[in-house]
């Protein structure tokens, strides 16, 4: 992941446009006339050898004759000329390179292949980022930079849009131009060889003119640096996303229910979900996105009234916000008290306020006075159809004044189209949201409740002590994979699925392996027991459809007689399936508990993806199913359970009791762990699980293997998992460990910060700080292990005594580090002892430079950052502070 040199392309100083022509409706023309009209500051240069000039400006011959080398180049020649022009201006110093030209790897063929691998090869040493190629090209509206042959150019604005379309750039372009909508930059991928939305992401995340990102997207090339990206910038502001493709052709079908249920675009939702995004299915929703984080400030909660004059639409909006899961803000006495005041006394006196078909603007104005200084109150739309007996663009003028005087959440809508025109146009020169029907305006205002929700789960921590400990076993795990490896068998049996996951504590039903029949009538009458009989095939997935399962058989000769039966029955039906024995196991009896499906499946961009729902034999007709990315933690997997309709029965209704759903979710959690500890897991389903009061049991699970696969799985996770293994004793202390810091530790560090001296505080954050606000402790403790690392230093467990962490540059060319340990403690070697150990893991990940930021009056740090080799320089924007700088390359 990078941003090297994006500014070389989303605010040069310099442009070149190679290509520029004479030639009518030519994409050389339009960009020329675009980069002209569009009143660029900087130097401007046009290239070709066959035009004197171009739009007033001289041309070039050939890149040779640049006076200098453009921040940007902008390349619309012939594809064979595109990796020879690459060379030569990133020779010449230029750093970023727009390539509109079509004809590369999009066509399918080996020459385009080959053209577009000759682009990167020529841009490789010089560093050249590339946007394209077939691609609409760049603008930056706010730096007068229209590097593209959009049909216009937008206004300035604080929305930044990156699309994988150059027909859906123009058409939100033309859309946005008469709701005097404008944007910081707007970037059209095309192919998307080099520079991608991981890449932006990141820019945009620090971009100060951005206050909000939209994305179109088609594919995403590098998930995990997609990820990283999109969680620190949804974490920064809102993020909008639309995917296409969501009903494209499922991949092929899987040996297990999980598989067959992961569809891609499920996979991209849950991928969307867990950054933090707000994802919209339609263009139109997109639009109204557009809307949304536009014009509305955050919202400080979710409780929406409706103010109208039409009782109809109210209703409407209503139900629309119903349909949303919205909430709908109850009036409060007082406040309605108030209205009473203002409004006729046909005013159904509650929400929606409809102030009767003849409000005028000095009702609607007394009105919203009222409901906007409502403290029940967190947002409001405010709706108009037209009359005869009142002047709409007057009630827009009233609603834009009340508006101004609140500074409150206020949405739009004037329903109509010849009588509202005119003050709609109102509404938007004030810069209110405005909306073309109540539905529009109440799916806008979701929009923007879905990102509130969104940032709140992305600061959300964790409990402290919610797994219920019990141990991994890993090298049992490593048997039951590798007898199946053994064997050349890519699935587990059933019981070797059953002792992986007992390795992984999860309870799972005691079973009984025979090889024969006779063997099974041997157990039956040893254990004198109804049990039910399973049949073991490494040919046979789904042992159910082929009548592969028999329940309450007892004694041994109705066990030995249903076993002989069983395997006559295959047989007949699929005489080459191999029948290796039958599994016994003792009949489970739990009256009230639900049968539930958890799985893993292997996404091919985003990895291990994990699944609950709705279990048994139907679970591919009910379809009641939801995926997240692991990593998981609790509140990660409680989440996962709310999104499916289960969730309602496994809370408890009538006389039945809830299901313990802590111990649901530490399944899902270990589900995702097996995952991570072994790449040759590729699918994993476990269904029935059984889940009542007492805690959770499985009876049936299969597992897939990719055979080819050997050692941790990590890597292929989108989301880093917990590196437990930087974890390591302390020789030094007795008993301490010094590891990655976990979600779960927000409570320890809230504890460490609560035995640091305010002296010591002042010297770490620069100012008093009094506590540590749960927004602060999700930041300090729910990292993204690519880019961040924090180790912490645990004296006992639960117990933190010292902290160090560096974040990284997307580059990882340079960290910033800090440290504290707790005041009791210092003096004795541990700062040194952190300092030491995360420089090391710096050096280890490739880091080009740490630095810290010092307090001058901080002797003890200075003096310590000396030891260690750093040099200190004075900061030329702050007197008090010092910069210590160590390079490690």
């Amino acid at each position: 992941m990078s941003t090297r040199n994006l500014d070389a392309v989303l605010k040069p100083r310099s442009i070149a446009l190679v290509g520029a022509s004479t030639r009518p409706r030519s994409v050389g023309a339009v960009v020329a006339g675009n980069l002209r009209r569009a009143g660029f500051a900087g130097e401007l240069a046009f290239v070709n050898p066959h035009a004197a000039t171009i739009e007033g400006l001289p041309c070039l011959p050939d890149v040779a004759q640049l006076p200098a080398a453009p921040d940007l180049a902008i390349i619309a020649t012939p594809p064979e000329t595109v990796p020879g022009l690459v060379g030569a201006l990133g020779a010449r110093g230029t750093r970023g390179i727009v390539v509109l030209t079509a004809g590369f790897g999009e066509l399918g063929s080996e020459r385009g292949r080959a053209l577009q691998q000759a682009i990167l090869d020529a841009a490789r040493p010089h560093l050249v980022r590339i946007v394209g190629p077939n691609c609409v090209g760049v603008l930056s509206p706010g730096l007068r930079v229209n590097a593209s042959f959009a049909h216009v150019t937008p206004a300035a604005g604080n929305l930044a849009f990156v699309t994988q379309s150059g027909a859906v750039a123009t058409s939100v372009l033309d859309w946005a131009g008469p709701r005097n909508i404008g944007f910081s930059h707007i970037v059209s991928l095309g192919d998307m060889i080099d520079i991608d939305f991981g890449d932006l992401l990141d820019w945009l995340a620090n971009d100060v003119m951005t206050r909000g990102i939209l994305l179109y997207v088609e594919t995403i090339t590098h998930a995990r640096k997609f990820m990283s990206a999109a969680r620190a910038a949804a974490r920064l502001k809102p993020v909008i996303v639309i995917k296409a493709g969501r009903h494209a052709a499922a991949a092929k079908a899987a040996a297990s229910h999980t598989g067959a249920l992961a569809g891609s675009d499920a996979v991209y939702d849950a991928a969307f979900r867990r950054a933090g995004m707000v994802r919209v299915d339609s263009l139109a929703e997109l639009f109204d996105a557009v809307e949304t984080i536009a014009h509305l400030p955050a919202l400080r909660g979710e409780r929406l009234a409706i103010v109208t004059n039409g009782g109809g639409l109210g209703v409407l909006a209503t139900d629309s916000l119903m349909d949303l899961r919205g909430e709908l803000a109850e009036l409060s006495a007082e406040t309605v008290a108030r209205l009473d005041t203002v409004l006729p006394r046909t005013w159904p006196h509650g929400n929606p306020i409809d102030i009767i078909g003849d409000a005028d603007a000095e009702r609607y104005e007394r009105a919203l006075d009222i409901v906007l200084a409502a403290p029940e109150i967190d947002a409001t739309l405010v709706i108009n159809c037209p009359t005869a007996v009142a002047d709409s663009a007057a009630a827009a003028d009233a609603t834009i004044a009340a508006a101004k005087r609140h500074r409150r959440v206020v949405l739009t809508s004037w329903v109509g189209e010849g009588a509202q025109v005119e003050a709609r146009r109102h509404l938007t020169a004030a810069g209110l949201a405005t909306f073309a029907t109540p539905n529009d305006a109440v799916r806008g205002f979701m929009h923007a409740v879905s990102h509130k929700r969104s940032r709140e789960a992305l600061m959300e921590v964790p409990p402290a002590a919610a797994s219920d400990g019990a141990p991994i076993d890993i090298a049992r795990a490593r048997r039951a994979i590798e007898a199946a490896r053994d064997a050349g068998r890519p699935l587990l049996m059933a019981h070797e699925t059953l002792e992986l996951l007992a390795a992984y504590g999860i309870p799972a039903v005691q079973s009984r392996v025979a090889a024969s029949s006779a063997k099974a009538a041997a157990i039956a009458a040893a254990l004198s027991k109804p049990l039910a009989l399973k049949l073991l095939s490494p040919d046979i997935t789904h042992k159910s459809d082929v009548g592969g399962v028999m329940l309450n058989v007892s004694g041994a000769e109705s066990m030995r007689m249903a076993a002989e039966t069983m395997a006559a029955r295959v047989h007949a039906a699929f005489p080459d399936a191999r029948i290796e024995g039958f599994l016994l196991q003792e009949m489970v009896n739990r009256r009230d508990a639900h049968e539930l499906i958890v799985g893993l499946s292997t996404d091919r961009q985003f990895g291990p993806v994990v699944m609950f729902g709705q279990g048994g034999v139907s679970v591919e007709v009910v379809k009641d199913t939801a995926l997240a990315l692991p990593p998981l933690n609790h509140v990660l997997a409680r989440e996962l359970m709310n999104r499916t309709r289960i969730i309602r029965l496994l809370r408890g209704y009538r006389d039945r009791p809830a299901a313990a759903l802590d111990a649901i979710a530490e399944v899902l959690i270990r589900i995702a762990q097996i995952a991570a500890d072994h790449a040759e897991v590729q699918e994993i389903d476990i269904n029935p699980l059984l889940a009542d009061a007492d805690g959770v049991l499985a009876l049936d699970g299969r597992v897939r293997l990719d055979l080819a696969a050997r050692g941790p799985g990590a890597a292929r996770f989108a989301i880093r998992p917990y590196p437990s293994e930087l974890a390591a004793p302390v020789d030094a202390i007795a008993g301490a460990m010094l590891r990655p810091i976990r979600p779960e530790d927000a409570e320890a560090i809230e504890a460490l910060f609560d035995r640091l001296d305010p002296e010591d505080v002042r010297l770490r954050f620069f100012a008093p700080v009094r506590e540590l606000p749960r927004a602060t402790l999700a930041r300090l403790t729910q990292i993204d292990y690519d880019r961040e690392m924090a180790l912490v230093l645990e004296q006992r467990p639960g117990e933190l005594i010292g902290v160090v962490r560096i974040a990284c540059d997307p580059d990882n060319t340079h960290a910033e580090f800090a440290v504290v340990v707790r005041s009791d403690l210092k003096g004795r070697g541990l700062g040194r002892l952190l300092m030491e150990r995360i420089i090391a893991y710096a050096r280890g990940r490739g880091v080009g430079e740490i630095t810290g930021d010092i307090l001058r009056e901080n002797t003890n740090m200075l003096a310590l950052a000396r030891e260690l080799g750093f040099t200190i320089v004075d900061d030329p924007e702050a007197r008090e502070i010092v910069r210590a700088r160590l390079a490690l390359r």
